[in-house]
């Protein structure tokens, strides 16, 4: 059975896990510590946990449990002193305070999700992502980074602190994988911060796998405005230290006028200059629009990206390996 290794954040991670436990694989999920918006972001205040969120996303993707046990681990509180919190996170949370320990506490909402693959925090240690601006302006946190529609002028640096050691485990699945996936995701808010990580980037270099690369379907306003599919390539290997991937995962569905305009405030489809290279697989990969699903984890992104049909390209990659 095949290794694959996902590395990301939010809802970009969820629709690859989503998709790829349907296929006989062995999978891991490495997930950014950055996250310190919301729910998690008070969590993370209030009681010195590390962010639950993202990790809850990846849990309930990899879940075989029952739809019940999902909802519950994404029910969202929406009134008096609990509003706003998802149960799932202040259940991981409250495990943390029990165990002494996240990846304890990961470990067990696993068991109890009865989930297909690993879930490893990228980090152990509570990291804030800072980004300084041309400007010199500083976006303090990975809510700001997000938030921020004046990245695109220029920045001078982006990183984690405090300085942040890799969860050797995290190190240990990316050096044992066959298969490592980057994306879908936020560049500077779910990508990029794993790659701040110290140890992963070298981790990435030295490994055997072949490595993939999804590509957004929709630039970010203010942030990769404008970027061609090349740029976020140039973006990523200047972290990395090289253009590590050797394929490159491109949509070439276009979405409907109607949710382009719909759209249009946070950004615009990414041009695909890369048509003449073989890395590249071009698929249609839009999934559906569903408007105003209450606790869909994937309602931030108007235009995304179908699971299954994600799953089934990653998979002709995987049955060449």
């Amino acid at each position: 059975m095949k290794k694959v290794v996902v590395i990301g954040g939010g809802t970009g991670n969820f629709s690859v896990l989503r998709g790829l436990k349907n296929y006989p694989v062995d999978l891991s999920a490495v997930v950014s510590m950055a996250d310190d918006g919301g729910s998690t972001g008070i969590l993370r205040d209030e009681l010195g946990v590390l962010p639950p969120g993202d990790v809850r996303q990846c849990l309930v993707a990899l879940s075989n449990s029952s739809s019940m046990m999902r909802s519950l681990m994404n029910y969202r509180f929406e009134q008096g002193g609990l509003g706003g919190h998802s149960f799932g996170n202040l259940l991981l949370s409250a495990l943390e305070k029990v165990t002494g320990s996240f990846e304890k506490s990961v470990e067990e909402v696993g068991k109890i999700l009865a989930i297909k693959g690993k879930v490893i925090p990228v980090t152990i240690h509570q990291v804030r992502l800072k980004m300084i601006l041309n400007d010199h302006k500083v976006l303090e946190g990975e809510k700001e980074v997000y938030l921020s529609q004046e990245i695109d002028r220029g920045y001078k640096s982006i990183f984690l602190e405090p300085y942040a050691e890799a969860n050797p485990r995290a190190i240990d699945e990316i050096a044992n994988a066959d298969l490592i996936v980057l994306g879908p995701g936020g560049l500077y808010t779910s990508l990029i911060p794993n790659l701040l990580v110290e140890g992963v980037c070298e981790a990435l270099r030295k490994t055997l796998a072949k490595k993939v690369f999804i590509v957004n379907l929709m630039n970010r306003k203010g942030q990769t405005t404008g970027f061609a599919v090349s740029d976020y390539l140039k973006e990523l290997a200047q972290f990395i230290g090289s253009d590590i991937f050797d394929y490159i995962i491109v949509n070439n569905q276009n979405p409907s006028q109607r949710l382009i305009e719909k759209y249009a405030e946070e950004g615009e489809l990414i041009l695909n200059d890369l048509q003449d290279d073989e890395r590249v697989f071009i698929a249609p990969l839009l999934g559906e629009f569903k408007e105003g699903v209450k606790g869909d984890l994937i309602k931030r992104s108007l235009i995304r990206h179908d699971s299954k049909k994600l799953a089934q390209e990653l998979m002709k990659i995987v049955n060449h390996l």
